[in-house]
């Protein structure tokens, strides 16, 4: 497996620790759905988590596959490793 750069580590972790929130929040939500504070936070999270996604594949490649990530040229979902296997 070729090494990745500390940013890729970094990005990644954020974004596991961004999502983690937003889970969080949803099933709390689901709750208390009159909470207009965190129903807030929950739009803030996931307006993060867009920036964040959009920053690691322009600069790592897609996280994911299936029309839920553009892809550059030339097509580099074959190349590993994947989020999931770090």
């Amino acid at each position: 497996m070729k090494q990745l750069p500390q940013k890729y580590y970094e990005l990644l972790e954020e974004l596991q620790a961004v999502d983690f929130v937003i889970l969080e929040l949803a099933l709390y939500l689901d709750t208390h759905p009159n909470d207009h504070d965190a129903i807030q936070q929950y739009n803030a999270y996931v307006q993060m988590r867009k920036t964040l996604k959009k920053q690691f594949e322009q600069e790592f490649g897609s996280l994911t596959s299936f029309g839920s990530s553009y892809s550059k040229y030339p097509w580099d979902w074959e190349e590993a490793p994947w989020p999931w296997q770090v």
